[in-house]
């Protein structure tokens, strides 16, 4: 699969996390979005659905479990591999 045509929704409350991770993974040719809340990632996901979500479990507000149960209920973005991270 071509790196260029995946495309990843990046999720964490901490912009340097956001932009360190953000910078690797377009170095490596991937399209990336980045989300800095879970509401956020949600409507992101749900507008336009990613191929892969990289979800930070803690999270402000709405953690990334939270999150994912969200994008699990729900028929358009169930599918979507998700793999959580904690830095």
């Amino acid at each position: 699969m071509n790196p260029q045509k995946i495309r990843i929704l990046l999720v964490d409350n901490n912009l340097d996390n956001l932009h360190f991770l953000s910078d690797i993974l377009q170095h490596q040719s991937y399209q990336v979005q980045s989300a800095i809340s879970g509401e956020l990632a949600i409507n992101m996901a749900l507008a336009s659905p990613p191929d892969l979500i990289l979800l930070d479990v803690l999270m402000s507000e709405m953690d990334g479990y939270e999150v994912c149960q969200h994008l699990k209920a729900n028929q358009k973005t169930q599918e979507i591999p998700i793999i959580f991270f904690g830095v």
